[in-house]
């Protein structure tokens, strides 16, 4: 394969951490979810999750750092996170990844994961996105889920995870 690394982005349930564990499994890479460790920050510091703006721009930059040196001087690793692939950029090195799905279906995603009703479930992704997006547009600037930036976009509202799967695989050229 001519990739070193795979990077998985999107929004809120779009399918990033189903698609990473499906390939990670397929191919025995590590596995790295960005998500997974701002989630354990913000639990560790009472911070709400959805409350970006609460969390201090070094621990945001510290992070995005992280994944940055990973992605350039590692190898096998498939690391899922929203701004993942946009971290990726200039690595021509690293496959990146884009899932979209319509909005209906990401809150319904999100109802059925967390056990929410259907408006509270809307208001934590609206308020999500907003805080992420405003405190990553200041830091970096915009553009992070430009599909022409991706090697790869798959509507994960018009595939299966099963589909979405055999997609990134024919296009890493990996049998399946």
């Amino acid at each position: 394969m001519k990739y070193k690394n795979i990077t998985v982005s999107g929004l809120i349930c779009t399918g990033t951490t189903t698609l990473s564990k499906l390939l990670a499994e397929k191919l025995g890479w590590e596995r790295h979810s960005t998500g997974e460790l701002q989630r354990e920050y913000s639990k560790k510091n009472k911070i709400p999750l959805e409350f970006a703006s609460q969390r201090p721009d070094q621990y945001e930059r510290g992070l995005d750092a992280m994944v940055y040196d990973m992605l350039k001087n590692q190898r096998n690793k498939i690391i899922e996170g929203w701004l993942t692939g946009y971290l990726a950029r200039d690595l021509p090195d690293v496959f990146k990844i884009l899932l979209v799905c319509n909005e209906a279906l990401r809150i319904d995603r999100l109802v059925n994961r967390e056990n929410l009703p259907v408006e509270e479930a809307k208001e934590l992704l609206e308020t999500r996105e907003k805080e992420n997006l405003e405190k990553w547009t200041r830091l970096y600037g915009n553009d992070f889920w430009n599909p022409a930036k991706y090697d790869l976009v798959i509507d994960t509202y018009a595939n299966s995870k099963e589909e979405a799967l055999n997609k990134t695989l024919k296009a890493l050229q990996v049998g399946h």
